[in-house]
């Protein structure tokens, strides 16, 4: 007997947000029913079978790593529009995507949770291909390396967009700073915080000032 979920239990398990689920439905693809009190359910199965998830094909096992830089990108919806891209990329290529990863962290920073979840199902060899909208989302530098790491375990990496979109300066400016605090607290050690947040202020103001000369 299939089982129903709520909204917000279907981003628990499937890491699939409002704004996904409700573009699904408008495309006919889920078909949630209503509770005497309004409230939409959506099919279990019908989200696996969205997601691939109830697929076996052979060499095709894939994860979905979405990224953006800012709680701003987020709010504005970009990291679940960007989500919904690659899940759609997988659906149209019959892909049976077995992870989802969506993430609010700078490409400089070493310390993500959710790439450190997406290398341990690639060393565990449990997917073929990796899917990102370009490489930028996986890492701003080092690329290569994480690269040369997925093939070594057989995992092809795809990057659905063929040319990189033009990033938020916002974007930018926050990886440069994350540079900045970096190397302060290793030149500076106890003062490197106080370094930083002269060289972040100084980095913003001649940014605001280029912006009003514009």
């Amino acid at each position: 007997m299939d089982s129903y979920l709520t909204a917000t239990e279907i981003k628990k398990i499937y890491k699939l947000g409002l704004s996904s689920l409700k573009y699904w439905e408008s495309q006919g693809i889920l078909h949630p029913i209503r509770t005497p009190g309004g409230h939409r359910r959506y099919s279990e199965s019908e989200i696996q079978s969205m997601m691939g998830l109830n697929k076996s094909i052979q060499g095709k096992r894939c994860s979905i790593y979405a990224r953006v830089s800012t709680q701003k990108q987020a709010d504005n919806g970009n990291l679940e529009r960007q989500f919904e891209r690659l899940l759609d990329y997988s659906r149209r290529n019959n892909y049976d995507a077995v992870s989802f990863h969506k993430e609010v962290a700078s490409g400089l920073n070493e310390n993500r949770k959710e790439l450190k979840k997406l290398l341990t199902i690639v060393s565990e060899e449990k997917i073929d291909i990796l899917l990102i909208e370009y490489k930028d989302r996986l890492a701003r530098f080092g690329y290569k390396y994480l690269e040369s790491f997925c093939n070594a375990f057989g995992v092809t990496i795809i990057e659905i967009e063929k040319q990189e979109s033009k990033e938020p300066q916002e974007e930018l400016v926050e990886d440069m700073i994350s540079i900045v605090t970096s190397f302060s607290a290793r030149i500076y050690g106890k003062r490197g915080g106080c370094v930083a947040k002269k060289l972040k202020n100084l980095i913003k103001g001649e940014i605001n000032s280029n912006e009003n000369n514009d």
